[in-house]
């Protein structure tokens, strides 16, 4: 018997949400695929991802068949047990990566939390409490818990929550000299993202990657890739690293990974692994059946050429198109990312406005995100079919053309 439910409105978040968030104006209630319905039945197109979540786009019927079924079969034992579909999940990492071993948690800041932790266990198990310094990178995003947020290098994401986590550095993103002028061997790890996400989509040079690994074998430092964002196919490799031919000793992985079902992991070596004895870290969820189920269908399917090149390819339509719309309008000066991870950098004239254009894409019936306020950024379905594609970037180029018009 269903309970009648009372009417909902975007009015109700300004009354009974804490105000962290300024959600849109609309609430989405339904979404198939590359599309999403909101409350008066307008139908829009997803180039947003839940932010390079929705690996497989909205309602995918793998996804839907695989959580349907472990719902009927169990969803929750605890760490005191452990489940088939979490063993199946970390089988399927193991032997698609470089690592031996998984972790899991339930998002990509527990992922990193994790990671971090490792990190300092292992310096303070091999050299001692003296070697717990981690540097990262100016404009990092790491996540939102109080050392995740430390460890990120946007100051205001980690001000004003009392003291900080000590021991950490930040220098320049893809500046090798500059990390070269801060590690030492106090240094525990160094934590660099392929790609910036947060700060406006900039990738790594491969350099820069290469020289980082080199440092931290030469100071016994961990290289840890936080992949939350560039995981599970988004880059057009299974995981970003494999583009660079860098291996780290941690990798954080979350977002894509559960399609959409909160999940998170960290991969590793059995060397690294086996400092995180039995007792040392935890989590009540972190790799239950649901979430891990999900998982396993994700991975089945995104882990496959068709997908990945598919990656590839769809991210040259988008580029073109994108580059041609910029131009044609004075809106962008660049368009960079890899794969289905891209930024489009706004010209001086419409810098700091990137608010202004997700307005407009919204108004024409278009999801975008933003990445900074210098940047507009698009993570869709990995599977986004090309006929999507053509009408969401067509669609992009009414906002545009009326942005900038007006």
């Amino acid at each position: 018997m269903s309970v009648e439910q009372a009417p909902v409105q975007r009015a109700d978040f300004d009354q009974v949400m804490v105000p962290n968030y300024a959600p849109a104006a609309f609430i989405p209630v339904r979404g198939a695929g590359s599309r999403v319905w909101d409350q008066s039945g307008r139908e829009l197109i997803d180039f947003a991802g839940g932010i390079a979540v929705n690996v497989l786009g909205h309602a995918h019927p793998a996804l839907v068949a695989a959580l349907t079924e472990q719902a009927n079969k169990l969803w929750h034992v605890s760490n005191v047990f452990t489940n088939e579909p979490a063993l199946r999940l970390a089988r399927k990492l193991v032997d698609a990566t470089f690592a031996d071993r998984a972790f899991f948690c339930n998002s990509g800041a527990e992922a990193n939390e994790a990671a971090f932790k490792l990190a300092r266990r292992v310096a303070h198990d091999r050299f001692g409490p003296e070697k717990n310094e981690i540097i990262a990178t100016v404009n990092s995003f790491h996540g939102r818990t109080l050392f995740t947020v430390s460890v990120g290098g946007q100051p205001k994401y980690s001000d004003g929550f009392g003291p900080k986590i000590t021991g950490i550095s930040h220098v320049p993103y893809n500046d090798l000299e500059a990390l070269k002028a801060q590690i030492s061997d106090k240094t525990c790890a160094v934590v660099i993202e392929p790609i910036q996400g947060e700060s406006g989509v900039v990738p790594a040079d491969k350099a820069y990657l290469q020289g980082a690994r080199e440092l931290c074998d030469k100071h016994n430092a961990l290289l840890i890739f936080d992949e939350v964002q560039t995981g599970v196919g988004r880059t057009g490799e299974l995981y970003a690293y494999m583009h660079y031919g860098v291996t780290p000793d941690i990798l954080s992985s979350a977002k894509s990974l559960g399609g959409g079902f909160p999940i998170g992991a960290i991969l590793t070596t059995d060397d690294l692994a086996k400092h995180l004895a039995v007792g040392t870290h935890g989590t009540t969820y972190g790799g239950n059946p649901l979430g891990c189920a999900v998982a396993n269908a994700v991975l089945d399917i995104v882990n496959t050429p068709e997908v990945l090149d598919g990656v590839k390819a769809k991210h040259e339509r988008f580029k073109s198109r994108l580059e041609q719309i910029g131009e044609k309008y004075g809106l962008f000066s660049l368009v960079r990312g890899r794969g289905l991870l891209i930024g489009c950098v706004l010209t001086e004239a419409w810098k700091g406005k990137a608010k202004d254009v997700f307005n407009a894409a919204e108004q024409e019936g278009l999801m975008v995100l933003q990445a900074g306020p210098d940047v507009v950024r698009f993570a869709p379905s990995l599977v986004v079919e090309d006929a999507d594609i053509d009408e969401g970037l067509d669609r992009f180029e009414r906002a545009a053309a009326k942005l900038t018009k007006a």
